[in-house]
Order: C-alpha cells, then structure tokens, then sequence
C-alpha cells in the first residue's frame, strides 16, 4: 500500500473531521426558503399574483441552478382568526429563523401596504414582569382578577412564567366550525373580541406606568403595543443584519377619499372593534414606514396604487400592471440575489450542485469529509443525551486498553431495541477523543442513522476506507476496488494492519450492525474481523434478538467481549429526567416527576423516558395529572403521542403527514410534503370540513396547518442534510414503525404511495385534480405542485424524483407506469447510473423483481450488473453515448423476443445514438456478453484457476480452492460469499467438506493440510508436509473414514493417516516401487504393481494384507484410470491392454474387455452407471455385478474434460475444450441443451438441485447455471475464445477457425444459429486463414507450404496451391480487393497468385511473379495486396516495405519499434494503415507513397493494434486493440473519432456498409455502423470514455501542392507519457493532439 501525503485541505479543520474530532461545521446549503410577511387579507391580491406568476419562474431559476426554492407563506389559505392557542407569533418567528438558517441567499420578503397588522396578547409574560403589571393595577380589582384568571403561573418554566390560557379554556365554542354550534361559537367570537380588548388595554395601561416607575424596560413595554407584522419585521429585517437576505414591497394608497368610509376598506386599513378607523395602529404604521424608507432604502420596491371599490381588481389595467410590476421585480430581484450565491465563492469554490452529473469528477476528500462529518455531528448530539452508564463505559474502555498491544476480537455491545445502545457509543466517541493522543483517529458510523434506507455494506465499508487513508496519509482504494465487495474487504483488512503496523491508534465504531441492507447476507457478519490488529480498536453494536447478535455469536470463541446495555434503574431515570430539564429550563412538579418514573420504573428503557420527557417539557405546573396521558411502554407513549396530536390538528392531517414521512426513501423536503398533503383528498377534506378554501379553483393545504403540526412535532423530526438539501425524518427508527403500524394500514398505505407516486411523477402539475368537499360539488382544482422532469437543465438531474419515484411506483402497484417510466426508460437508467450511482439503480430493479413477475425487468437488472465493471472503471464517469451504446450491445438480439421494455429501450438507444452531435458507433447486434440464459451468476472470489471444488448439499454450501492458496465459501442458496479462507501459500489441490457441513478441509501443494470452520471462518488445524511440495491436483487426494474415524491423504506413492481430528498422525507408508496407490475404501488402502498385482493394506489396525492378481496381466500392466465404489466396496483399474479390472476389498476380481482409454472415468452416486470420456466421446457403462455393459456414447466437438450425472441419474452434464457445457438425456442419448459462456475449458461440473455448477482450472470464476430456464432469452453461442486462428464473412453471419495450432481441420460456425456448419480437413496444421469476400474462398496455409482454397458454396470441392520447392511453411495470405490476386508469404519467398474462374469454378493460376527473402530478413508477420500488383508488408522485427511485383522493385518505408501485427490497405487503395504491437501506427497514402499521420496512443494496461478497416467511402479506418478497444481514425486529419471498449481484443476486421464487422477474441461478432456528424464541437474529447493519450503527427501540404515532412519523432519515446495510475484515476486525461 503505497504512502501519500495526508489530504492537504488548506484547512486543519478538515484534517479534524477525518480524524473524528469535530464534525467541521462548514455544512453548505444548495436551498433558498423565503418566509413571506404581511397582513392577512390586505396583501392578498400580491400574494395570490406571486404564487401563481413569480414564484414558478424563481422555482424553475432555481431548479437550474441545482438549488431547491421553497415559499414559507404562513397566511396564505386561513382566516384573519387568531388560532386558539396563541402560538401563531412564535411559530411565524421561528419559521423566519428557519428560513435564515437554511437558505443560501434571500430568505425574508417583507409585503407592507396600509394595515399595521393584528397586535395580539404575549403568550408568556415573565413572573417578575407580569407581578409588576398587576401592581399598578392595584385601584382595578376587576382588572387584575381577569388578568389573573385569563393568566396563570406556571412554576415549571425556569425562571416561572404567567402562561395566556386558550380561548377555549374559557370559551369552549371559539374553535368548534360545526354548523350547528354556528350560534354559540359567534357569541365566543364575539366575547373574544371584548374580552382580548380588554386585556390589552389593561396590559397596555400597566405596562405604561411600570415603564414610567421604573419597573420595566421601554423594549418590554412596547411588546404589548407591536404588531405581529412588525415583530416579523424586526426578526427578518433588522435583527442580525438580515436586510441584505430580504426584498421590502410597500404599497400606498395616495388618493383615498375618506367619503368612502373606512368600512370600505376594511381590508386595507387597521379598524377598530366598533369599526372605525384605529388611529393608534395607523400611528404605529406611520413609524415602521418611516423606519423602512430609512434605513432599508437599497430593499425597497416602492409602489403607489389607488383601490378600486375598496379592493385591488387584476381585471383593471392599471392594477394588472401593478400587479405585474410587483411580480417582474419580485423574480428580477431574487434571481440576481440568487445568481450571486450560486456562483463560486470568494476563494474560488462553490458548494456542490446538488443533481449535477458532473459531481463525480469533485475530489474524494469532499464526500468523504461530509459523511464523517454527519456522523460525528449526529454522534456529538446524541451523546449529550446520555446519563449514567459509566460502569459500562469504564467496561469498555478496560477492555480496549487490555488488548492495545495484542491481537482481539471486536468489542461487541448488545441489548433490546430501545436501551440507548447509539447513545452509547456515541459517548464512547466523545470519551475517547479526549483521552487518545493528537494523531489517534475515531471512526464512527451511525448505520441506523438514515432509517428507513438500510446501508449496504459496501458503502459503509468503502467510507470507512476513504475516511481512514486521507486520515493517516495512505493512499485510497481505487475505483475497481472500492466497487468490487470483495477486493474491498481485502482492503478494509489491510488498513487495519497498515495502521497497526505504523503504529497509529485508530477507533473504529459501528453502531446498529442489525440494520444493514440484505446485501452480501451482511447480516453473517462475513465481512466483519474476527481478529483485529494491535493499535486498532473495533466497536460494533447490535441488538440482542437479531441475526446479526447470533451471528457475532457464532464467531466469537468468547463471551469477554460482549457487553449488555441492560434496563435502567429508578434512580438513574431520575437522574436523566433532572439532566434533561435542566437542559431545557423546565421543572416538574411532584407528583408529575412520580408519574414520569413509576411508569419509566416498569421498562427501565431510555427510549421511553425520552418520549415521555417529550411530552413532560410542554407541561405547566397546573396541568392536572390525569391530563398527564403516560403509557405504560414505549408503544403505548407513542400511541398517546399520536392522540394528542389528532385531537389538536385533526386525523387525517396527522396521519397524512407522518405517513408520508414514514414512506419517503430519504425523508421530504417540508415543501414536497405540503405539496403531497394537497394533493390528498382526504386531508383537504378535512381541513375544509367546515369552511370553504379562499378560491375553490385553487386548493392547497394551508401552510400554517402543517407548521403548527411541525412546531409539535419538533422532538420527533431531524433534518437530514444531503448534498446542501435538508429533508425531514423520524429520528429513530421506533416511531417510524409506530407510525406504519398506527396510520399506513393496507388501504392506505396504498393509496399514500399512489399520491406520492403521482407527485414525483408530475402528473398533476399544471392540470386540474377533482376536489369533492363538503357543500360542493365535485370541482376541478389546481394543487399547485411543481413538473418534475427527469432534468431540470441539461448536464442536472432531479435527484429527489430519482431517489423516490421507483420505490412508490412498485408498491403502489403502478407497474405499468413503472416500466415505462423507470426499467424501460434508458433516459432513467443511464441518469440515475450517473447520479445516484449503478448500484442503486440495481438495488432497485432488485426490489422490483421481488414484488414482480417480470423477465423483463430481471434481463435489465443483469445487463446493469455486467456493465458495472466499466461504470467502476471509469469511476461512474461513463457518458451518455457509451451508456447507450454498451446497453444495446447487450440487449439488442432480445428486443423482438421482449418488445415491451428490452424492445423499447433499444429503440430508444439507437434512436439517440444516430441522431448524437458526436462520432459514434452504433451497435446492430449483441457483441457483449448479453444477459439471460442459463447463466445465473458467476462467483468471482478467487484470483487464479479453480483447482477443486465440492459441495454440500445439506447446507448448500460450495468451497473452491484455487492456485492463488485461496479456499472460497459461497452459500449456494443465495449465491454470496462466505469466507475467503487463507493461510495456503501455494495451490489448493483438494477440499473436502465434512463433519455435517460445520468443518472443511483443504490440502495445497505447500504440502499442508488444513481444517476449517465454515461457521466462523477460522483456521483450527494445520498439518505440515502432508503431502509433498509441488504436487499437481490430478496426484493428491483425500479421503475421511468416518466409520474408523481416520484421514486419509495419498498421493500415487505415499499414504498417510491420521485421526480424523488430525492430533495424531497414524501412519505414513510409501508402496514399492514401480507400484502406484490406487484409492482407498473406507480404512483399506489400495494399490497396484506393475506387473499386476494388487494389494489391499489397512495402514492402521496392522491386519494381514490381501494380494489379488489381475486377469490378463501376466506381463506388464499398464495403468490408464481408476475409480472407487465405496458402495460396491470395489475398485475399477482401466489398464492400456483394453481391460477393466474389478476388484473387491476381498480379494475378488473379475476382468472385462474395455474398449476405451478414458482419461475422465467416474462413477454415479448410486454406482449403477460407469462413465468414461476419451478425447471428444464420453461413454455410459451398466455397471452389472461382475461386467459393464456399454448403452450411451455422447459425441463431443472436443475433448471431454468432465461429467455428472444428476441423482435420479436422468441427466449428463459434460463439460469440455471447447468451453461448452452440454446437456444430455441418460435415457435416449439426446442432448438436450449446449450452455455457452464459460469462456474457458470446462475441467469441472457438479450438479447441484436443478443448478450445474462449473469451473475451469484455467478461469478464476465459478459459473452456477440452470438447467431449467426461458430458452426466449437464451444467447447465440459463439465460436470458442482464443481461437489459434480465425475469420469472418463481411455479413457476419459465417465464422472459420481452428481452435488449437497443432488441430488438422477447419471448423465453419453458423453465426445465425450458433452451431457448428461443419469441419473441413486439412492435412497439416493451419498457419493462417484469409477469406475471399466477394468470390467466396476460404484460404488456408498450411506448415507444409501448401494453400488450401475452399469455395463456401462448395466446400468439398477444394483447390490447392502446391508447396514451393523449399517446403517453407506458409507465414501469411493477402487478397487485393477487387480478388484478381492472391499473395502467399513463405519463409524465404513471397508469391503472386491469380484468382480466375473456369466454367463457372474459381481457379487459381501461377505463381504470376515471386521474389525471394534473404536468409536475414526477418519472418512476414502481415501484409496486403493493392489493385496495382504492388504489396505492402510489415515483419517480425517491425521493418515495413513496399515491393512492385511488376518491376520487382522494393522501397522501405519508415520502420516500427515491434512487430508489424497489422498491414490494411484502403478500399480505394489511396491508404493503407501499418500497425504494430507498440503504441504506433501509421497512415501512408499510396499514390505517392509519403506518410501521412503518424498516431500513437497509449492504453492503460495493453498496447498494440491487431487489425484494421477502412469504411467504404475511405474517410474514416477502424481499428481493433490489445487493449480491448475499437478506435475510429479520421483518415484526412489522421485525429482520433471515438475509442469504445468491447471487453475482449478484436482480432479480424473487415468493412461492411458503413460500418465494419469484426471478431472478438472472446470469439463473438461485433457488428457496428459509424455516425458522425458534419460539424463537431471542438470541446469534443474522444478519450472522455477511456483512460488513454493519443498524439497524432501529419505531414504539413505547401500551397502548390508539395508535401513535406516538418518533424520527425525519432527520438519520442510512447512510454514517457504521464500514466500514473492514480493521477489517470482522478482525472479524465485530455487528447494531446499536435498538427505539426
């Protein structure tokens, strides 16, 4: 692990983060929320003109920007009615301070026109303060007893406070909106009205002779007299310098006539309650206006408007334009406020843009800083909350400073749900940042944090990694590594030992393990160190019941490091409650502290106390305690919680709104939930139960309605900040489930998820949804809820409908809208890929598949998994026109047979592909690996061959030992891995599970022998030299004797036994020589001499030992195969002289004639069916008592390299050389199925309920494969990978190629169907093959010299061109082409063919003209054939000529550093391409023969061109690389169009339309067509995609037509470009292209 600097911030506060001791603080906000002031009714018309003109403009501004815009307008919707609990001030004030802390720029617009606005009663008055009032009212009796009786003291406010008791204390009518209480709730209006005079001017009249004796401050006596408006004003405008966040509208009316009255413009003026004009308020407006035109000048927007019939009409013009007026500057003003903080800061940086696709490219540091930082922000608050517990801590800490210098076991911390476990550790965080040195780093990660989300594993462990190595300057994962699991806990596990090893301490702290996503069966606890370094520390909690406890149960060898967060006592209840109302200046009295901790006595659980303190903080001293409402548990506080709530607000909005927060994937923003409130009729219904909403044509939620429930909601909600936007959640899981379980039943949780599906859908924006309220009819009303495209601007995506809209769509049932939407909407896919990342796009396909019957959706989901190798790659960089194109590379042959979503996205695809403003290659068949088919997953844990493998059936359990000395556990029920066993350091040759699936054994050719416990993973046994050094798999074998209770290892010379708990080694024994170990049965050891003699030993129990001479073996016996029957207790010896030998444990033994040699020879589970490969045939015997009978011979198109047969012994699998898996029918021989895409041969297979499982000791995958599956999804086989040679028809749809050099025949291989046409025999190995396109020849050279010429419409019929008298072989063939001539390369000569046709059959006449090859002249390695007889050629050495067949002339042209792999010449022959296997081709034009571009480009891990071909027009020459890429070349410029990886090096290549044909060495057929625009945007970056540099040099043309070469690169070497692998991982490389 390489060393880096430590991340260099500028900034030590961010070096504080990643070491966990401060959460930085520097949180930034991509939101603007404007709190909008004014009075009720007279700025309503400005109100109504800005909701439905200004306020989308600013949200779509903003929406562009990547900023979310919210409105706060508390008074649109509701009455001028003051509520009756009086809290409408503080709610508008704290609303305002909420807009000032969270929006980024304007956050306060203040509205003023000719009203003061109400001037209500103070809520709370102070005790000392209120005490002074009523001295003064000492001569009012009657005054001071209202007062006292409408004010009471409450002593648990600290310092005591008088509290204004509600309206409905004293007048039980005031809010009741029924209609029949229509009479009685007039006369409590009315009696309010009085009665609120009434106090204020008694307050009023006190507070101005207390001012005056002394007694209070003129800022307190002023309380009483201000208005609501003002005191809004004050907060938003002047309090804290808030006037550059605010916009000022004043409106006057100039030219009121005061004939009108004032009743006339009730609504515009301040009146008294007898109706006239209240001189005092309009005193009072008169001096807020003077301040205004003051000191908030440069705010101002000043307007003076003259009502018409008391009102302002937006029919009339002059107030249309007013109105407008007010709307312009209104969107002119914030955007420009908002465009100034959108833009980069002072030092040059701007926040993230939330949405941006371009986010990838931000520095790893900032993600990673941001998540610590949250979590140890969340961790620091929680901490504080937690009293007591120190015993338990002292614990902990003893135990971590016990194991500082030693290898232990994570510290594991459980206990119920509820029981303070986060709080805990969160203190234990806190703790040790004090007490560790300067440099220590604490990790810790609340991963119940962002419930109801579960992380993945993966995630945790990939912030874990970053947050660690920018902390101690290591250098981080790549992005291969971190997006591969398993690569990723190999990392995780190295860190620790980095750390340890540097000595540096670090605390590693995982809270809530039990809430984890499925992934990786997380839940094993796998992933998690069963043994952690020295110097490290590892803390992890869980709870008590859940897998995930009995799990870290499982691995742990002992209890010393679990620890109990066990129930509270009574006086530690105490404790906590007199700690939390300190902290929040409260008290309690008496008998309510008991009530609080005689119900806490009953749980002793935290989180009960702290719902009830919840409710115990709004308590006053006189709430009497049988309004108190405890619950006996933590569900039953919540339940009284939910009560209290529905009688204050009313049901259907309290368990709409906390049913929306508990369904949201991310929780809501406050905006988004209004908007989804409103579109619910249920909640409209009530709302407007009893009164109409203000304009019908308009319904919304009024906002005050929600802000009143959030105000009561404030001890139950958190902010979640993501990407500078804040949403609202639960802030614990608990009362998320409580909400589910009180207020989402089946119908609606149904309906809920409809309506939030609807919502980020958009599909109610700008349209009319029905309405049916009471005392209307069904209407058609406008919500008011924002589009919500899938980009708000090009380049920036709608992350919230991202996040949100699959989840809702699949459980509302909205499948259809689903499909087209999401899984077939390549748009979607390709942006939600891009912004959220690949994997989240498969976590919800994965879900989508769990709910629905789609073999669609599933094909999506895996084409998604096979791409996700270039998306890491490239580190989720990938653009739009890659996306597209890999996608329906993969998906285009399964469009006709799945049209409605595989159909549709390939449409789409295609159709932007072919219309993109850049160069790109448009795919017409599926090339890449597609998905379907048999193949289910491949195991990818291992990083070499796959030795040996078994399997346990009962635990279904698979373990896999490869040539890297790593043993691999899979769980087969759900694919996942178990352990990476290690501790071989060399090859693994065998495994054996046993001992009921717990234990496993593995013996590798380090010569040890190893147990292991598949429940934990550990290691339990070694055995050193066990077998000798170096041996092969095929020569060492194990066997378990569970009857004698040994182990058995033997090689073909040696047998060692030891007890089968290996403590003991019983024996060790070598046969004689010449003699060989054949096998043992059950404690009997078989072996044979060479003469034919077989002896059966029992190495422990010293029995006599039984000798048997085989039949027909008097001579010598020559060994091929054998086999053991444990059943039959027998042995089958397969000798060289055609006999199969039984013999019995006994002695017995009987001899049958056997016509095959088998190198694969094995026997059925229930031993009835004897099966023998040899070469390409596998063969069944009947296995009688004493004979074998020969019933099935299944003919492969390869050797045979393996066999199962199924256990109702109805089904063969074989697999073989040419790396097909086939199929067969026991019963009547037929084969069933060939399952194509293992890419490597087939060594072994296993049969495994209904699943074949298949490896390669070549391949470090495993395959699991089904043998029932939909054949409509089933890929085309292809052509075998690495294929000695190969080539293509220009169609495709015919393929030519011999698999190993040393094979003698020609394979031809249907394309269309995906088999094999038939074989063509040559009579020496191939050297090379080339095809005649349009006259339809098949070329062969052969190592004898000899050129074979096969007609494809008459194969039989073949032509031969004889050796030359030197018999050199043929080195490589070149047709010119028009095909008039034929070219043959041999070692000394090169000769020119003509190709003609007689009577209809083409011939061959020559050789035309030949020139011979020095002896020193180097091997032709490639070559081609222009129309004018002139051959251009390059050699092994990289030298490049041109030589004139007609005049025997030659010229050499500029050489190559490497071989020469490539020499194409144009269609035209104006150009030919010579490329070699450095990173250096070049283009040289023929007619004269001059260079014109010399191209170099360097790859990131190969180099080297392989073949080439040029379009029809000439104008552009692909390319195929070693480096797995197809490059396109524009053949005037010699610059490089588009470079698109295809996984596999491209070997052939020929043109075809406008595009080419091309074979892969993966052995599959790339048909592609080239698009390019006419014009391309010079910002055009070809190297975008991939990690590469490319230069190109061209010759310079003089104006007359010369050329000249003006610079030659002699000296440049490609190597010396910059390629550092983590510099070319952070950063996109530009093109450095030089025109010299």
């Amino acid at each position: 692990m390489a060393e880096r600097p430590a991340a260099d911030v500028g900034d030590v506060n961010l070096q504080d983060v990643l070491r966990g001791r401060t959460d930085g603080d520097q949180r930034t906000t991509n939101m603007i929320r404007v709190f909008i002031s004014s009075t009720f009714t007279d700025m309503s018309g400005e109100r109504k003109a800005l909701l439905e003109k200004a306020y989308p403009e600013v949200f779509a501004f903003c929406r562009s920007l990547g900023l979310v815009f919210e409105v706060v307008d508390l008074r649109w919707g509701i009455r001028n009615v003051t509520s009756g609990d009086h809290e409408d001030c503080e709610i508008f004030l704290q609303e305002i301070r909420s807009c000032q802390r969270i929006s980024a720029g304007p956050n306060f617009i203040a509205l003023l026109g000719n009203r003061y606005g109400p001037r209500t009663l103070p809520r709370l008055i102070p005790e000392k303060q209120f005490e002074a009032l009523l001295s003064k009212l000492s001569k009012n009796p009657e005054g001071v007893k209202q007062l006292r009786q409408w004010f009471l003291k409450d002593n648990n406010a600290v310092p005591p406070t008088y509290v204004l008791q509600p309206i409905t204390a004293h007048f039980p009518h005031y809010s009741d909106l029924r209609p029949e209480t229509g009479p009685q709730r007039d006369k409590d209006l009315l009696s309010w009205r009085v009665t609120e005079t009434q106090l204020l001017q008694l307050l009023r009249s006190a507070a101005a002779d207390a001012k005056t004796a002394g007694d209070i401050t003129a800022e307190q006596e002023q309380e009483f007299f201000t208005s609501v408006t003002e005191q809004e004003f004050e907060q938003g405008l002047w309090k804290d310098n808030s006037e550059s966040s605010a916009l000022l509208f004043v409106r006057e009316i100039p030219r009121q006539r005061m004939r009108d009255g004032p009743r006339r413009f009730a609504k515009f003026m301040d009146l008294t309650a007898d109706g006239l004009l209240d001189a005092e308020a309009q005193g009072l407006l008169t001096s807020l206006k003077s301040r205004l035109y003051t000191s908030s000048q440069k705010i101002l927007n000043l307007h003076c408007v003259e009502l018409s019939k008391g009102s302002i009409d937006p029919k009339r013009k002059e107030h249309a334009q007013y109105l407008d007026s007010v709307c312009e500057q209104f969107v002119t003003q914030m955007k420009a406020r908002i465009g100034a903080v959108a833009g980069p800061s002072v030092d040059g940086r701007r926040g993230r843009t939330w949405g941006s696709i371009d986010e990838g490219t931000m520095e790893t540091s900032d993600w990673v800083v941001e998540e610590a930082g949250r979590h140890t922000a969340m961790s620091t608050k929680l901490s504080r909350g937690l009293y007591g517990r120190e015993g338990l801590l002292g614990k902990i800490c003893c135990a971590m400073w016990e194991s500082t210098n030693v290898h232990h076991s994570p510290l594991v911390v459980h206990g119920a749900a509820g029981m303070g476990k986060t709080a805990l550790l969160c203190k234990l965080a806190q703790e040790m940042r004090g007490v560790l040195e300067a440099g220590a780093v604490v990790v810790i990660r609340l991963l119940s944090a962002r419930h109801p989300q579960r992380p993945d594993i993966d995630h945790v462990l990939r912030s874990i990694c970053f947050q660690i190595c920018l902390a101690c300057g290591l250098a981080p994962p790549s992005p291969l590594t971190a997006n591969s699991h398993l690569d990723l806990l190999r990392f995780f596990r190295n860190v620790l030992d980095k750390i340890s090893q540097q000595g540096n301490t670090l605390l590693v702290i995982l809270d809530a393990l039990d809430q984890l996503s499925d992934q990786h069966r997380a839940h094993k606890l796998c992933w998690l160190p069963t043994s952690v370094p020295p110097n490290v520390h590892l803390v992890v909690s869980m709870d008590t019941h859940s897998e995930a406890f009995a799990s870290m149960r499982l691995k742990s060898e002992t209890l010393g490091n679990f620890f109990e967060v066990e129930r509270l006592s009574r006086d530690e209840g105490k404790l906590i409650v007199e700690s939390n109302l300190r902290a929040s200046q409260r008290a309690l009295t008496p008998e309510q502290s008991d009530a609080v901790l005689r119900h806490f006595e009953t749980t002793g659980c935290p989180l009960h106390l702290k719902l009830m303190m919840s409710a115990a903080r709004r308590w006053t001293s006189f709430t009497p305690l049988a309004d108190l409402h405890l619950g006996a548990n933590t569900q039953e506080m919540m339940s009284q919680f939910f009560l209290m709530l529905e009688k204050k607000h009313g049901k259907q909005l309290v368990g709409g709104a906390l049913g929306y927060i508990a369904l949201a994937r991310e929780g809501l923003l406050e905006a988004e939930l209004r908007d989804v409130m409103s579109l619910d009729d249920d909640v409209i219904r009530e709302v407007y139960e009893f009164c109409l909403p203000p304009t019908p044509s308009l319904i919304r939620l009024p906002p005050l309605h929600w802000a009143r429930l959030r105000r009561d909601l404030e001890d139950q909600l958190e902010e979640r900040w993501t990407g500078g936007v804040a949403t609202i959640a639960f802030n614990n899981r608990h009362l998320c489930e409580a909400v589910s379980a009180q207020y989402l039943t089946s119908e609606r949780r149904g309906r809920s998820l409809r309506i939030l599906a609807e919502y980020f859908l958009g599909r109610w924006s700008g349209k009319l949804k029905p309405a049916s309220l009471p005392g209307l009819s069904l209407l058609l009303s406008d919500r008011k809820v924002p589009p919500q495209p899938l980009w708000f601007a090009p380049g920036l995506a709608n992350i919230r409908k991202l996040q949100e809209l699959t989840y809702h769509l699949l459980h509302a049932g909205l499948w259809e809208e689903l499909q087209q939407e999401v899984i077939g909407c390549a748009e979607w896919l390709y942006c939600k890929s891009r912004v959220c990342g690949l994997s989240s796009v498969i976590h919800d396909l994965d879900q989508c598949s769990q709910y629905m019957d789609c073999t669609e959706t599933r094909l999506v989901r895996d084409t998604l998994v096979l791409m996700k190798p270039s998306l890491d790659f490239l580190d989720g960089h990938m653009d739009t026109s890659l996306f597209y194109s890999e996608l329906l590379a993969r998906l285009c042959s399964l469009a006709k047979p799945f049209p409605a979503v595989i159909g549709r996205l390939c449409s789409q695809c295609e159709e932007w592909l072919l219309t993109c403003l850049e160069p790109i290659l448009v795919p017409k068949c599926s090339f890449l690996q597609q998905p379907g088919g048999a193949l289910q997953h491949t195991l990818t844990a291992l990083q070499g061959g796959v030795l040996c493998q078994d399997v346990s059936l009962e635990a279904e359990l698979l373990v896999a030992g490869s040539d890297d000395g790593v043993v691999a556990v899979w769980s087969l029920a759900d694919q996942q891995l178990i352990h990476s066993l290690l501790g071989h350091t060399g090859p693994v040759l065998s495994v054996k599970v046993h001992d009921s699936s717990a234990h496993c054994l593995s013996l590798a050719a380090d010569g040890s022998l190893r147990r292991w416990s598949l429940t934990n993973g550990q290691q339990l046994l070694c055995i050193q030299e066990a077998v000798p050094l170096d041996s092969t798999p095929s020569s060492v074998h194990l066997h378990l004797s569970a009857r004698s209770q040994l182990l058995f290892v033997y090689t073909s010379a040696q047998v060692k036994v030891w007890k089968l708990d290996g403590s003991e080694l019983l024996s060790s024994s070598s046969t004689d020589e010449g003699s060989v170990v054949l096998g043992v049965l059950e404690d009997s050891v078989f072996s044979l001499s060479g003469s034919g003699l077989v002896r059966i030993s029992r190495p422990v129990g010293g029995t006599q030992t039984v000798e048997a001479q085989l039949e027909n073996s008097a001579t010598r016996l020559t060994l091929v195969n054998s086999v053991m029957l444990p059943k039959r207790e027998k042995v089958f010896v397969v000798s060289k002289e055609g006999f199969l030998h039984q013999v019995s444990r006994t002695g017995k033994q009987t001899a049958t004639e056997f016509p095959v040699a088998p190198s694969l020879l094995s026997v059925t589970e229930d031993e009835k069916i004897l099966i023998a490969g040899s070469d390409r045939t596998l063969s069944l015997f009947n296995i009688d008592t004493d004979s074998v009978d020969r019933f099935l011979d299944l003919q492969h198109d390869d050797s045979v390299l393996s066999a199962c047969v199924s256990s109702d012994c109805r089904q063969l699998v074989s697999g073989a050389a040419d790396q097909l898996i086939r199929i067969w029918s026991v019963t009547t021989g037929a084969l069933m199925d060939s399952l194509c895409g293992s890419n490597a041969p087939v060594t072994s297979v296993l049969l495994f309920n209904g699943f074949v499982v298949s490896s390669s000791t070549a391949s470090s995958c495993i395959h699991v494969w089904s043998v029932t599956y939909d054949t409509r999804h089933k890929p085309t086989a292809h052509i075998p990978a690495c294929c000695a040679h190969a080539s293509v028809t220009k169609d495709g749809d015919q393929i030519f190629y011999v698999r190993h050099p040393s094979q003698k025949e020609v394979v031809s291989w249907n394309n269309n169907t995906g088999s094999l046409s038939e074989r063509l025999p040559v009579s020496a190995e191939v050297c090379c093959l080339e095809l005649a396109q349009h006259k339809r020849l098949l070329l062969c050279g052969l190592t004898t010299g000899t050129v074979l010429i096969y007609p494809l419409a008459l194969p039989q019929e073949t032509l031969c061109i004889p050796p030359p008298e030197s018999l050199s072989r043929v080195l490589c063939l070149a047709v010119s082409h028009q095909e008039k001539h034929v070219a043959v390369a041999y070692e000394d000569s090169v000769s020119l063919f003509e190709i003609t046709t007689r009577d209809s059959f083409p011939t061959v006449e020559g050789p035309l003209q030949a020139f011979s090859l020095s002896l020193l002249h180097a091997p032709l390695s490639s070559m081609a054939l222009l129309s004018d007889r002139r051959l251009l050629y390059g050699t092994s050495c990289g030298g490049v000529k041109l030589c004139d067949f007609r005049g025997g002339s030659s010229s050499d042209l500029e050489p190559h550093r490497s071989r020469v792999t490539c020499v194409t010449a144009s269609n035209w022959g104006t150009h030919a391409l010579v490329g070699s296997e450095d990173a250096v081709q070049r283009l040289w034009a023929l007619n004269p023969v001059v260079l014109d571009h010399t191209m170099e480009y360097k790859g990131f891990f190969f180099e080297g061109i392989l073949c080439a071909a040029f379009s029809e027009s000439d104008q552009v020459v692909f390319t195929g690389s070693q480096d797995r890429t197809v490059k396109v070349w524009n053949v005037a410029t010699g610059n490089l169009l588009y470079v698109q990886y295809v996984y596999s090096p491209v070997i052939k290549m020929v043109t075809f339309r406008n595009g080419f044909v091309a074979l892969s060495q993966q052995g599959s057929v790339i048909r592609e067509v080239f698009h390019c625009p006419d014009h391309i945007s010079p910002d055009y970056n070809p190297l975008r995609n991939v990690r590469a540099q490319y230069r190109v040099t061209s010759r310079e043309k003089n104006q007359d037509g010369q050329q000249s070469a003006v610079s030659e690169l002699q000296d440049f070497n490609p190597a010396q470009f910059n390629l550092n692998l983590m510099s070319m991982l952070k950063a996109k490389p530009s093109s450095t292209c030089l025109i010299l």
